[in-house]
């Protein structure tokens, strides 16, 4: 007789996808360290612009990296303090001090946590390809751009080191990719400016690394009503910024790699990070576009593992290895991110081929984007600028396909108009001006069979059509509607005017 305990399954555990090979292992951990380095001068940077001590922003990169190679919906994206999120809530640090910015990150990411359980992650659909063309190409330009200040009134030795760096990146890879090639040169060239007490900016020079990890704790300020109403428009903004980068970048990850990754999770998962990174002292964050980079693209990264490791060996190198670090050439990691805006840029989209093919609706679009982007700086102005743009680009393009044709019978007695298109607020504004209600017989039949009633805007239209043809005498029957179009129809009909 068989056990009662052979009926139940038995739970096999999944092997991690980063233990499928040694090679995958190794790409892994190298990428993880590579993407560490590139956070540091990073990190530093985004706390001068919130306003705040270099280890805050260090300690979000960490924690952000850490809970979300566990909760998010993106394998291999990198989450950390970002320029962005630090624009959101300098001003509410300047004004009111570190707590209040703590007390704000904690709060946008419940907000962040509620937004991705109401779904906000299937808006997604609505962002059009060339948006998308647009954020990746204005992406590019940023990360370009905030390399220009370390370019600037620096020592010449600065320029050769740079030159240096890339031509390693470029060349390494000929000879073998077990190592990523940005390490290398990283390596290299902190070795030469070393040896060589070459006097040039280092990473030690943006700000002091912390010496411990970072401890729990609640944010220092008044719980009450008045500083919950102080933080709220901040804690709103920064979630929905957070969001929209987060969202556009793992959607960008999704191309890259060809995988699918699981909006709503990604959305949740922020929230959670940014709760921890909160509690933790940190100044949250999002997906950082230019490290993800640097791990899917230039790295080959596309595990958990390496966004843990990214993390992890961001606190090893500022604790541990601090002295060391501190001693990295900011040429290196220049180096490293311009090449990585140059492969991030979509050189395809602007090539005169592409452009004399492309529609100048998209084109226009894809324009847009990138201006507001880098006029800005904030790319999820630019996104919903460019969405809006190629909304109304494309209603005026649909406005133009609705059609009424009319056919008088050989008696005269009877006019059908056959309506074809789409019906909503940009098409039916002309629809009222295209029957003829002087000279048509008195029985009048509007034809709907190959249109489609989408809002209020067009039943008002018909309304408008029946009363013209009332006023004259005349009657009006409607024919044709589909079962959407006729519910949406008699729920409206003759309850859009004043005075029903």
């Amino acid at each position: 007789m068989s056990s009662p305990l052979s009926a139940v399954p038995k739970l096999r555990m999944s092997k991690p996808d980063w233990l499928a090979s040694p090679k995958v292992f190794r790409t892994e951990v190298l990428a993880g360290l590579v993407v560490a380095l590139a956070l540091i001068p990073e990190a530093i940077s985004f706390s001068i612009i919130a306003g705040v001590d270099p280890a805050v922003g260090l300690f979000a990169s960490f924690t952000m990296a850490v809970v979300i190679s566990v909760v998010g919906g993106r394998k291999a994206m990198i989450s950390a303090a970002t320029g962005a999120m630090a624009l959101v809530i300098a001003p509410l640090n300047h004004e009111y001090g570190l707590g209040y910015l703590i007390a704000a990150v904690i709060l946008g990411g419940l907000i962040q946590i509620l937004l991705g359980a109401l779904g906000v992650a299937k808006l997604m659909r609505f962002v059009p390809r060339s948006v998308m063309v647009g954020f990746v190409n204005a992406l590019a330009i940023l990360i370009f751009m905030a390399q220009v200040p370390e370019m600037r009134d620096v020592p010449w030795p600065v320029y050769p080191l740079i030159i240096g760096g890339l031509a390693l990146m470029v060349l390494f890879p000929k000879i073998t990719t077990v190592i990523p090639a940005p390490l290398v040169s990283i390596v290299i060239l902190t070795v030469i400016t070393v040896a060589a007490g070459i006097a040039v900016p280092t990473v030690g020079d943006k700000g002091d690394l912390p010496s411990s990890l970072p401890v729990p704790g609640l944010p220092d300020v008044p719980f009450t009503l008045d500083t919950l109403t102080t933080i709220a428009p901040y804690a709103f903004a920064f979630a929905l910024v957070g969001l929209m980068e987060s969202l556009m970048t793992a959607k960008l990850v999704d191309d890259i790699t060809d995988t699918h990754s699981n909006k709503t999770r990604e959305s949740i998962g922020q929230g959670i990070a940014n709760i921890v990174t909160g509690f933790f002292g940190g100044m949250g964050g999002c997906a950082m576009i230019g490290q993800t980079m640097i791990n899917v693209k230039t790295s080959g990264a596309r595990t958990r593992l390496s966004t843990f490791l990214a993390g992890s060996f961001l606190m090893v190198l500022c604790i541990a290895f601090g002295p060391v670090v501190s001693d990295i050439p900011m040429a290196a990691l220049v180096a490293v991110m311009i090449l990585v805006s140059v492969a991030t840029f979509d050189w395809h989209s602007i090539q005169p081929g592409t452009l004399k093919r492309m529609p100048l609706g998209e084109t226009t679009v894809m324009v847009v984007t990138v201006a507001a982007v880098v006029a800005t700086h904030n790319l999820a102005i630019g996104v919903v600028l460019g969405s809006i743009t190629a909304m109304v680009i494309f209603a005026k393009r649909v406005a133009h396909m609705a059609q009424v044709t009319g056919v008088v019978d050989p008696e005269g007695n009877q006019v059908v108009y056959a309506v074809t298109g789409e019906l909503f607020f940009a098409s039916s504004n002309d629809l009222v001006y295209q029957f003829d209600y002087k000279d048509d017989p008195d029985d009048v039949v509007i034809d709907l069979t190959d249109a489609h009633i989408w809002d209020a805007s067009s039943v008002a239209a018909l309304d408008a059509i029946e009363t013209k043809y009332k006023q004259r005498g005349k009657k009006v029957t409607i024919i044709g509607l589909n079962k959407p179009s006729a519910e949406m129809h008699d729920k409206l009909a003759g309850q859009l005017t004043a005075g029903h």
